[in-house]
């Protein structure tokens, strides 16, 4: 805990002179979205208090965002702790994932759509794949799912799947193979970006669809491994 408050420390300049509780749960969901904080973590309030410089009562808004958002989870005499996510939270994330996902491609219009972030984000797994960081291939992957979701030109949407995304790492991070959970939606991802450049919407939201069903058998398959049904190791 201590190295990782030492690191947090160093996010203390990103809160300005406004230091908010919005601000301080956009930092601690980008930590743990990356897996600075892995699933099951304590969260010390005067550690991350005194990392962030911000008081307790700001701390502990920014908890209960986070906590709204099915980041964290608070335990009764215990404190605040990442959460673990059982299988039945997988399930109903994917079930999001397609409905929106899906109804954004079919929602498209007509082309040329604009997929440059798509395609940087392609750029970046394969940067990712040639230096073996499946860490960063996940992180890529999550980059393309919120840049298909941006094609819908809707804040509402996007804000919507930020949260389903950062809890979707929750569930990343209790991989224990990365490469094997990522690294077959490079290829994917590839023949999304080429359906959507060819106008083919129809084509392009059929690969979708199994792309996500595949991609929920993988995740559920590790969750009944290294988890178990109700996300209690």
């Amino acid at each position: 805990m201590a190295e990782q408050l030492a690191g947090l420390a160093d996010d203390r300049a990103l809160l300005g002179r406004t230091s908010t509780a919005e601000r301080v749960s956009d930092i601690l969901r980008s930590r743990i979205a990356d897996g600075y904080f892995p699933p099951g973590t304590r969260l010390s309030e005067d550690g991350i208090g005194g990392a962030l410089g911000v008081s307790r009562n700001t701390l502990r808004e920014a908890f209960r965002l986070l906590t709204h958002e099915r980041l964290l989870v608070h335990e009764l005499n215990r404190g605040v702790f990442v959460r673990v996510l059982s299988i039945e939270d997988v399930e109903d994330i994917y079930r999001t994932r397609s409905l929106v996902e899906c109804a954004v491609v079919r929602g498209l219009g007509e082309p040329p759509y604009p997929l440059d972030g798509l395609a940087a984000a392609v750029g970046e797994g394969d940067a990712a794949a040639v230096e073996n960081d499946w860490k960063a291939m996940g992180t890529a992957n999550i980059h393309f799912h919120q840049e298909l979701v941006a094609l819908a030109g809707s804040e509402r949407t996007d804000e919507l799947m930020r949260s389903v995304f950062a809890e979707l790492r929750l569930a990343f991070h209790v991989a224990d193979d990365p490469r094997r959970l990522h690294e077959p939606y490079l290829a994917r991802n590839r023949q999304l970006l080429q359906a959507l450049r060819a106008g083919d919407r129809t084509t392009a939201e059929r690969l979708l669809e199994t792309y996500l069903a595949d991609s929920l058998g993988r995740v559920v398959e590790v969750y009944r491994r290294r988890v178990g049904e109700d996300g209690a190791p």
